[in-house]
């Protein structure tokens, strides 16, 4: 870490800007996550026949569900390019363009011609529209998650910063909740004719009010200091991770497999699975949306409780009831019961994903000093997602043909991505000043912070030898 010697300190947001920050991290996140989910529903529900309509369903499903995971092949070189933008020139300048830049790709998919009308160039063009929305995600949730995180107090940190990751479920609500009423309102004809573009087409109204916003919020102060304080010697972001933070990069990005493989896991393979099962899809849908609503409720109350028990405890706890849940799921979808279903998916999503999706919002940048800190969460987050996401609804599906629908090896591979997140939790340490006398476990870079942030980085060989140990 930097020896450079403190600057002026900018003043501390006041409780209206943390506010605005947490408001304009949350809008912009739903428009972002807005666009890159639609696509996911839309797989399952319809590209098979739009772009695909030549070959044995199954298999078209399966084509569907590669093109949704191109997107994730994009995101880390999103994360790497947006990462340094956000590290040298500003959080709020690389969210901005983001968001732009992933909200007219989604818009455009809403216009793009299907097979019948040219083709195999269809699904190429649409592949093309895939890695430009994949390149934008990459940088979004890093830069969301530090603006707020870096504008909240320490004791609150885990709290307020949770409200951005509410940006995820509720961009999976909206276009989950416009197809399951224009498929039980439209006929299948219809649907496959132009119904499922609305969701794409009306995404330029989110996006336009996720710019707005995006625009009136301040540049971190944390941000600006550190800034202030770069110097033409000090070595790029990357390369001070690489240098001094392998061991959070490397611990980061395992513990998001869990979190990263059970949320497509729940919302988009297990609607597969019904309907591969004749089980009503659109009730499987509907128990979705209940569980997410829910999940809405539970993330800010997870947050709070890191901030009293810490970080490790809660995603642990959340990881291994993921653990725990993942044959129940199969064997409820199976039942065909609704009540059924929604019990699990509840369980699953507003107490499994929350509890390792919430803390990751202030823990990842809680890893990593701030002039590398947007650096630092994007590589976690995006090269952790390709691994555990973004192949996951291919290789799962692939496994279901595989196993002749049994979900014997599916579960194998889910529970395999989860035991990774486990091991790495075991191994990693605790963030949250509450829980380590006030230190910071890096650098944060506000004035505040600078004397305890020292003293944390003269004792740190010992602190994390010790912290090793002792899990």
């Amino acid at each position: 870490m930097s020896n450079t010697p403190a600057t002026a300190s900018p003043a501390p947001p006041t409780p209206k800007d943390v506010r605005r920050t947490v408001g304009a991290s949350v809008v912009g996140t739903v428009a972002e996550y807005y666009d890159f989910f639609i696509y996911g529903t839309a797989s399952a529900l319809a590209f098979n026949k739009v772009f695909f309509p030549e070959v044995d369903p199954t298999v078209g499903t399966l084509a569907a569900f590669s093109t949704y995971a191109v997107g994730f092949f994009a995101r880390p070189l999103g994360g790497l390019v947006w990462g340094h933008i956000g590290d040298r020139v500003g959080r709020k300048k690389a969210l901005v363009l983001t968001l732009l830049l992933t909200g007219l790709g989604t818009f455009a998919v809403g216009l793009l011609p299907t097979y019948e009308q040219i083709g195999m160039w269809a699904a190429v063009i649409l592949v093309l529209v895939r890695l430009i929305q994949g390149f934008g995600v990459g940088g979004e949730q890093g830069g969301a998650v530090l603006l707020t995180a870096e504008a909240a107090p320490p004791g609150r940190r885990g709290f307020l910063a949770s409200f951005v990751q509410l940006g995820s479920p509720a961009a999976y609500l909206i276009p989950t909740g416009l197809f399951a009423l224009l498929t039980t309102q439209l006929s299948e004809e219809a649907f496959l004719s132009w119904g499922w573009r609305v969701p794409f087409l009306l995404s330029i109204l989110v996006v336009a009010v996720g710019v707005f916003i995006r625009l009136r919020v301040n540049e971190s102060e944390t941000f600006q200091q550190a800034k202030e304080q770069q110097s033409a010697h000090q070595a790029a972001p990357l390369k001070l991770l690489a240098r001094d933070h392998r061991r959070e990069l490397l611990g980061g990005l395992f513990t998001k497999f869990v979190e990263a493989a059970v949320f497509p896991f729940y919302t988009v393979f297990l609607v597969t699975y019904a309907k591969e099962h004749g089980v009503d899809e659109g009730m499987v849908l509907n128990s979705v949306l209940i569980a997410i609503a829910c999940e809405l409720l539970a993330i800010p109350l997870l947050g709070r409780l890191t901030d009293k028990v810490g970080r490790k405890p809660v995603y642990l706890a959340a990881a291994v009831l993921n653990l725990v849940l993942v044959v129940p799921a199969f064997k409820a979808i199976e039942t065909g019961d609704m009540a059924v279903i929604v019990a699990l998916l509840i369980a699953g999503l507003a107490l499994g994903h929350a509890g390792t999706y919430a803390p990751q919002a202030s823990y990842f940048p809680e890893l990593f000093p701030a002039r590398a800190r947007y650096s630092g969460v994007s590589v976690v987050w995006q090269f952790g997602s390709m691994i555990a996401s973004g192949p996951f609804t291919v290789v799962a599906a692939a496994l279901l043909i595989a196993g002749d629908g049994s979900f014997t090896w599916v579960a194998v591979y889910v529970t395999a991505l989860i035991l990774v997140s486990i091991v790495a939790l075991y191994f990693m340490p605790e963030t949250a000043p509450g829980r380590r006398g006030g230190v910071e476990y890096a650098d944060w870079g506000r004035g505040q912070d600078t004397a305890d942030a020292s003293a944390a980085t003269a004792a740190a060989p010992a602190a994390r030898v010790t912290t090793h140990a002792g899990n």
